[in-house]
């Protein structure tokens, strides 16, 4: 009756959330309390929600229930296929409400905000620069490291962004318009 009704009448102390069912609320608790009684048996990691496991397991199994339709590629989570399709939809369901940018991820729309506020959580280590985004900053510790990952195969010449090496390979091309 209480799904026909829509009664919950069993209340959470701490937040005052409301459940149809007794089990429901227990579960929640797990919120408030920390407690993690699932335990995975390979790595130890333990989960609040045996649902949790069940799909942590599939990372152990390699069992990847979720195919999508359009290219075939599979996943271990239907989450993770539903993030996935995004790329052939073009969907875009996070819209920023400063400049109306669209991301088909939150986590891209959270990085794109830092433009507005000016938030740049990453630091160099070196120089106390800032960065908005920690790739950035991880590019950026190659001025002082000396690092220098991407090689033209034509002639060896090494160079510390992807960015660099483009352009170095019009030289072999012979487009040399592009200045270093």
């Amino acid at each position: 009756m209480m799904t026909h009704t829509g009664d919950k009448p069993f209340k959470c102390e701490v937040c005052d959330k409301m459940f149809r069912h007794s089990s429901h609320l227990n579960v929640h608790m797990r919120i408030h309390t920390g407690e993690k009684p699932f335990k995975c048996e390979v790595c130890d990691e333990i989960f609040s929600h045996r649902s949790r496991l069940k799909v942590h397991m599939m990372l152990h199994t390699g069992d990847k229930p979720f195919k999508c339709n359009v290219c075939d590629k599979m996943y271990s989570q239907c989450g993770q296929l539903t993030i996935h399709m995004r790329l052939h939809t073009g969907e875009k369901p996070f819209k920023c409400g400063l400049c109306d940018k669209t991301f088909s991820l939150k986590s891209q729309l959270n990085v794109h905000m830092r433009i507005h506020t000016g938030d740049k959580p990453f630091k160099c280590e070196v120089c106390d620069k800032g960065f908005s985004q920690k790739s950035a900053m991880e590019m950026h510790m190659r001025i002082h490291t000396g690092e220098k990952p991407f090689m033209c195969e034509i002639c060896s010449k090494m160079f510390r962004h992807s960015s660099y090496l483009k352009v170095h390979r019009r030289i072999h091309l012979g487009d040399e318009t592009t200045d270093m």
